[in-house]
């Protein structure tokens, strides 16, 4: 049997890591396109000269779960799902200034995946940037990428002379960081785990800074390994032993919690500085061991005889129940407490009687949360994001605020900082205006020219967004135009931005934008399309969707009761990806996790690939996302499995009462709380899904609540903001009833509907018990089920080649389904 491709993982989560496209190595085969019909929605099919050979396919020689038909399914619609996954990603870019006024050059780090490695592939491209006088811009591609094999991340320095290059080693070899120069590698260190173990690389943890001198890295790795009790045949070693002594063992010792979902083994995050002249590496003493380290940066160059410092994200281990000592999961979760703290440099820290300075608390007094620090370009301020509602309510996501402290004089910083509000947290947000900030990160140089501008991504209710905030007037204007089209930042060229531009239908287009008045408020924006040879995709592909037609409609709240926020009482919104003449075609309902992210009108290649089976698409941002402010996502705590799911129903009721849809071809899926609401769904509705899909599926908050590395959203989302003082490592019983009974298997008796579950083994977010308890009693009960469990899978089941098979079984399953 040919191996098993994978594309773009379903769950969407806020913090995450965005946008993923992905591009194999090249597969050649002869297509044939077949339609078979409008009853069921033009569903498309291939065949080739391969695919003869199923054909001759006996019993015992059956893939297992397939029969005859499925075979020629399978076959036909992963050829068309191998047509989504040759676009590439480009995950970040960088531009440096050249000597010419006029010109730059940007570099692009691009994604591919590696299907029959089952890793994705990384690479390296280059072009030169030339404005006019005009402002027209021109864009002048390097003739080919530079893969770059072994590379865990890069990162340029400030100058842009130079590069530095992470190499993290596998089980116990080396980190390998590398200094490149614009001809050469300069540097080049191994540092073994005795110093530190692999450099964070998370998009949480992780920070990797140059200094100015750029003659220091500061960066985040593991802890090395701490000792373990040894033992001989005589006994446990008082000495301890090597690592090559063949006559010994060592044991386990005490157990070390880690930070839950992805953090499977990973040490404790610590700050690092390496000085690249001398090649040492230091460890910054300092810091407490209850605090796990991230995000750092250098402080401004402080006066001649000052300490230089660095800033630096902390979080407590002490998070748990009444504040007893627990690592609670941290993915995709901003409702984990964190300050920012000041330390000295270790290469200065060491005063003459070999005592360290301790790491001052920058923002002890006022907010529990403050992360992503940034400073201006004049070292005045000290910027930074917080998410203090989501840890003093206890929801995993919600609105992000904005802040300043302004910076000493002296380059000393002190705990008495006052700080200040830039952009504050947005409530009820009015008709069209700016619903909140909700942003996973800055650039590393986010700042337009004036010095007091800087320019992030952000979700606008079901779009991404760029924005421009000032940080002196606070004053936040949106950059990228307003349509139903999601755009994300990646670089500034001066005061120029490069971004991307994509729908679920469209793939992503690099944009140019530029602005002549200055960002005043009337200031419009001027974008171009930039030809290149990133993210081009297939004639296949475009003709597949190019009559689909999207649009991001507004869903009324009906029957709201008095007690309400005005925020919960606005509309929510649903994306509606319609196929021609979409009333004949069938209609899949998809639920985003979370239950505080959102499913925004980017570019996914999974949803783009379903479209094209023949399927109009309905996401359904209900009441609880992020993008629409804070009362409106914090009126769904405490209501799980009632208000989400009337809101989700409402939104299908919404398009089959304008005549859209077929209310007799629907089909759902969903994964993590999308899941929680797929499986509520088919059992508080049971006669309206024709099939469903559950990915990692929360289905019994009882069973949850005791396996999973987040007990507390348990008590959250179903007890609300009083949950907080609920929150026990050993529930009652009375809880217990509650969590049964807000949960889909309270419903299971009444469930009719077909269901495919796909489930990760290694997943601590939502344990692979919860899926199989249900899925073994659905199928107690009689019902069709079928399982497919990935080993080495965590909650976003994202590894390519189990993306891609999951993926695949969606559309067979929703095409069998809606063909019987």
């Amino acid at each position: 049997m040919a191996c098993v491709l994978s594309s773009h993982s379903f769950v969407s989560h806020f913090s995450s890591l965005r946008h993923r496209r992905a591009l194999p190595r090249s597969f050649s085969f002869s297509f044939v396109r077949l339609f078979t019909g409008p009853i069921r929605g033009s569903l498309i099919s291939y065949s080739t000269s391969t695919m003869e050979a199923s054909d001759a396919l006996s019993e015992k020689d059956m893939p297992l779960g397939l029969d005859a038909d499925t075979v020629e399914e399978y076959s036909s619609q992963s050829k068309l799902l191998l047509e989504f996954t040759k676009m590439p990603t480009v995950n970040k870019a960088w531009v440096f200034k050249s000597d010419n006024g006029n010109a730059s050059k940007a570099m692009f780090l691009v994604n591919q995946t590696n299907l029959l490695s089952n890793k994705r592939r990384k690479s390296i491209l280059s072009t030169h940037i030339l404005n006019s006088k005009d402002q027209t811009v021109k864009f002048q591609w390097s003739p080919f990428p530079i893969e770059i094999t072994g590379v865990s991340t890069v990162v340029p320095s400030p100058s842009g002379l130079k590069l530095l290059v992470v190499r993290n080693g596998e089980s116990e070899s080396p980190t390998k960081i590398e200094i490149w120069n614009q001809c050469q590698v300069e540097r080049e260190f191994n540092v073994p785990q005795s110093i530190h173990g692999s450099i964070y690389i998370d998009a949480w943890f992780e920070g990797i800074s140059w200094n100015k001198e750029e003659n220091l890295i500061a960066y985040v790795a593991e802890e090395p390994p701490l000792p373990k009790p040894s033992f001989t045949d005589t006994g446990f070693s008082k000495r301890g032993l090597g690592e090559k002594d063949s006559n010994s063992w060592k044991g386990q010792g005490d157990w070390e919690e880690e930070w839950g979902e992805t953090y499977f083994k990973k040490r404790r995050p610590t700050l690092f500085v390496l000085d690249i002249s001398s090649g040492e590496v230091r460890a910054v003493e300092g810091i407490s061991r209850t605090l796990s380290v991230g995000q750092v940066v250098w402080a401004p160059h402080p006066p001649t005889g000052s300490l230089e410092y660095l800033i630096f994200v902390g979080w407590s281990s002490e998070n748990g129940f009444q504040q007893t000592p627990r690592k609670l999961g941290i993915k995709y979760c901003y409702n984990r407490p964190c300050s920012l703290y000041a330390i000295p440099s270790p290469f200065q820290n060491e005063s003459k009687n070999g005592d360290f300075s301790t790491a001052k608390e920058l923002t002890k007094h006022g907010l529990s949360s403050a992360f992503f620090p940034l400073f201006s370009p004049d070292g005045k301020y000290l910027v930074f994001l917080s998410a203090k509602s989501a840890v003093d309510s206890g929801a995993h996501g919600a609105t992000c605020s904005l802040h300043k402290i302004e910076w000493p004089s002296d380059g000393v910083p002190k705990p008495e900082l006052t700080i200040q509000d830039v952009v504050p947290m947005v409530m009820c947000p009015t008709d069209e205006s700016f619903p909140g900030l909700y942003c996973s990160g800055f650039l590393s140089n986010p700042w337009l020219s004036d010095g007091s501008t800087l320019v992030v991504s952000s979700v606008w209710r079901s779009r991404d967004a760029i924005l421009s905030v000032n940080i002196l007037s606070g004053k936040v204007l949106q950059v990228s135009p307003d349509s139903d089209y999601s755009w994300d930042l990646l670089a500034l060229d001066g005061d120029n931005v490069i971004a991307v531009s994509s729908c679920i239908i469209d793939p992503p287009k690099v944009k140019y934008g530029h602005c002549a008045l200055q960002l005043e408020p009337s200031s419009k924006w001027t974008w171009v399309e930039v030809p290149n040879p990133l993210l081009t995709c297939s004639d296949k592909i475009k003709s597949f969707l190019s009559d689909r037609n999207i649009s991001i409609l507004k869903v009324p709240v009906t029957g709201a009761s008095d007690g309400l926020s005005n925020g919960a009482k606005n509309p929510y919104e649903a994306i509606f990806v319609s196929c021609k003449e979409s009333l004949s075609h069938p209609t899949i309902l998809v639920l985003h996790g979370g239950p505080h992210s959102v499913f925004t009108s980017c570019y996914y290649k999974s949803y783009a690939f379903l479209s094209s089976l023949g399927f109009n698409i309905l996401i359904v941002n209900y009441r609880g996302s992020l993008g629409f402010g804070e009362e409106a996502l914090q009126s769904l705590p405490g209501n799980i499995g009632s208000q989400d799911v009337k809101d989700v129903l409402a939104a299908l009721d919404y398009v089959i009462e304008k005549g859209l849809i077929d209310a007799n071809k629907v089909a759902v899926v969903g994964g993590s709380h999308g899941g929680f609401l797929t499986t509520h769904l088919i059992g508080q509705a049971p006669d309206r899904f024709v099939a469903a899909v559950a990915r990692n599926p929360v289905c019994n908050l009882s069973l949850m609540v005791g396996t999973t590395d987040i007990p507390d959203w348990v008590y959250f989302e179903s007890c609300g903001k009083e949950g907080k003082n609920y929150f026990s490592e050993s529930p009652s019983v009375q809880y217990l009833s509650l969590f049964y009974q807000r949960s889909p298997i309270f419903h299971l008796s009444k469930v009719k509907t077909p269901v495919l579950f796909l489930l990760g083994a290694q997943d601590l977010r939502v344990p692979i018990s919860n899926g199989l308890q249900y899925a073994r009693a659905l199928r107690e009960r009689g019902g069709n089920v079928k399982i497919i469990v990935f080993p080495e899978d965590v909650h976003a089941i994202d590894r390519p080649q189990s993306d891609f098979e999951g993926f695949l079984n969606i559309g067979v399953w929703f095409k069998k389904h809606f063909n019987n």
